[in-house]
């Protein structure tokens, strides 16, 4: 079984998306491409960290990530990222609305987990093999998984730029520790690892 990882982009204030996401503003008010202009801007200068944001066996999201549905779902929807989304493998979605399977072209194929994010995990970890498990956001999701200490390794793409409000990560959640791994920086991106230290 290999480790169950998260990278995200994250803002000096703590925030992973700003209020009132849409299909207009995915990633929320005043937020657009800042905290990912090192994606856009620096590719090659950060082409490690990007693989590593889909390199995993499989993959686990919240709703709000792959989409602005809210409620009973709007069958068209197909995700953000078109018909080939970057993933290419097994996507674990959390929803409390059942949905068959969305099959996409590249191999990567949405499965809709109603039963917790427990569940979610354990058909992730099977689907991965030894390849491990991403949890890919939003906020609500990857609090979740911290919460009950079942990340391995945390990777914070912090970009220098404040947010305000919006989806913060570690709200709410007890005291935890970590130990760094490694660090690495650009002027747009400061690429932060760690290892949760469980009690």
């Amino acid at each position: 079984m290999g480790l169950v990882t998260c990278g995200v982009g994250i803002s000096l204030d703590g925030y992973v998306a700003g209020r009132h996401q849409s299909a207009e503003l995915p990633m929320g008010e005043g937020v657009d491409n800042r905290l990912h202009r090192w994606m856009f801007e620096q590719p090659e200068a950060n082409k490690a960290e990007m693989d590593e944001l889909t390199a995993a066996g499989a993959f686990i999201m919240g709703r709000n990530m792959f989409g602005p549905i809210r409620g009973p779902w709007d069958e068209p929807w197909r995700g953000w990222w078109g018909e080939n989304p970057p993933y290419h493998g097994p996507v674990f979605v959390l929803t409390h609305y059942a949905r068959m399977p969305l099959v996409m072209e590249g191999g990567t194929t949405f499965t809709f987990v109603t039963e917790g994010i427990a569940a979610a995990l354990a058909l992730a970890t099977e689907a991965a093999g030894d390849a491990g498990v991403a949890i890919a956001g939003g906020a609500a999701t990857i609090n979740a998984y911290l919460g009950v200490d079942l990340i391995d390794e945390l990777t914070l793409h912090l970009a220098p730029v404040t947010v305000g409000a919006g989806e913060r990560l570690f709200d709410g959640l007890p005291s935890k520790d970590f130990v760094q791994v490694s660090a690495r920086a650009t002027e747009l991106v400061t690429h932060l690892r760690y290892r949760l230290l469980r009690p």
